[in-house]
C-alpha cells in the first residue's frame, strides 16, 4: 500500500475511534443528571443512544475486551428500561385521569366524555388555554371542584376533583397547582404539575422552586403531569424521594418527538398504583388513566 493509501487507513480509524468517543460520552452523559440537566435530557433518549453505540462499538478499532464490555453496558442499560413495560402494578382505590390537552386543542368533548366514562376521581391538566378552557366548564357539574394556575400568560394548570377541596396551592409561572381533598379515605393533595424541558431550559430552576413546596406538604400528595421528563432522569428520581411517592404503572409512551416514543407524562402517588395509556383526542400527548394508593 503506498503513503496515500496508509494515511487514508489512518484517518479512517481516527475518524471511527472519534465516533466511538462521541457516542461513548453521549451514553455516559444519560447517567449524568446530577451533574448536569444536559443529562436527563440525554436520559431521554438512552436507549437509541445504547443501540447505536452498541452496535457502532462492536465494529469499531477498540480492542476486543473494551468493545464487548461497553455493548453489554449498553444492552443492559436498554434491557434495564424496557423490563419496566412488563412489570405489573396493583391498582388502588383512588383513580386519577391525567392529560397535557394541548394549547390549541378547541375540540374537547370527546375528552370530556372519556373523562366522565372513565370513572376518575381527579382530573390533572397542562396546557389550559382559552382554546380549551371550555372543557373545565363541560365538567363542572361532575368535578366541582376546580382550581388552576398561571404558568404562562397564555397557559394553565388545573386540578379537578369530585370530593370536597380543603385548601389549594398555585406556584405561578413554575407549573405547579393543587387542591387539597377531602376524600372518603383521608385528605390528601392532588398536584398537577408541568414540568420544563430539562435542558437548554430552566428545569433546574423549575425544580428548585418546586421541589420544597411539594416535599414540604403536610399531607400525603398524588402529583400528575406532563413531566417532560423519562422516570429514569436524575430530577424524577428525587421528585419521588423527597415526595415519597412511586410512579404508577408500568413504562409506556405518552408522546412522540421526531417519531421516537418517549414515557413523559406519569402519576406518582404514595403507594403507587396501577396505570393505561388513554386516547389522544385532539391532544398531541396521550391521556394516562391510573388508579393509586395513597395512603399506605
Amino acid at each position: 500500500m503506498d503513503r496515500k493509501g496508509r494515511g487514508m487507513v489512518k484517518a479512517g480509524r481516527r475518524w471511527l475511534w472519534g465516533i466511538s468517543l462521541l457516542l461513548g460520552a453521549l451514553f455516559v452523559g444519560s447517567f449524568a443528571g446530577a451533574a448536569h440537566p444536559a443529562g436527563d435530557m440525554l436520559a431521554a433518549f438512552r436507549i437509541p443512544i445504547a443501540l447505536i453505540f452498541a452496535l457502532w462499538v462492536i465494529w469499531s478499532p477498540w480492542p476486543y475486551w473494551l468493545r464487548w464490555s461497553a455493548a453489554v453496558l449498553c444492552l443492559a442499560a436498554m434491557g434495564q428500561i424496557v423490563a419496566q413495560s412488563f412489570v405489573a402494578h396493583p391498582p388502588g382505590p383512588v383513580t386519577v385521569y391525567q392529560k397535557n390537552l394541548r394549547f390549541g386543542n378547541d375540540g374537547t368533548e370527546a375528552l370530556a366524555e372519556d373523562i366522565r366514562a372513565s370513572g376518575a376521581d381527579i382530573v390533572a391538566l397542562q396546557e389550559v388555554t382559552s382554546r380549551n378552557a371550555a372543557l373545565l366548564r363541560d365538567l363542572r357539574a361532575d368535578f366541582p371542584y376546580q382550581t388552576s394556575c398561571a404558568l404562562t400568560d397564555w397557559a394553565r394548570v388545573a386540578v379537578l376533583s369530585r370530593w370536597p377541596a380543603e385548601g389549594e396551592i398555585c406556584v405561578t409561572g413554575y407549573g405547579v397547582s393543587g387542591l387539597q381533598v377531602a376524600s372518603p379515605g383521608g385528605t390528601f393533595w392532588a398536584i398537577s404539575l408541568h414540568g420544563f424541558w430539562p435542558w437548554p431550559y430552566d428545569q433546574p430552576e423549575q425544580m428548585q422552586q418546586i421541589l420544597p413546596i411539594l416535599a414540604g406538604l403536610d399531607e400525603p400528595a398524588v402529583i400528575a403531569g406532563d413531566f417532560n421528563m423519562v422516570p429514569w432522569s436524575h430530577a424524577l428520581r428525587r421528585l419521588a424521594a423527597l415526595t415519597g411517592t412511586s410512579r404508577a404503572g408500568a413504562l409506556f409512551s405518552s408522546f412522540r418527538t421526531f417519531g421516537m416514543p418517549l414515557p413523559i407524562d406519569h402519576v406518582y402517588a404514595p403507594g403507587g398504583g396501577s396505570a393505561e395509556p388513554r386516547g389522544r383526542l385532539g391532544s398531541d400527548h396521550a391521556g394516562i388513566l391510573a388508579r393509586v394508593v395513597v395512603f399506605e
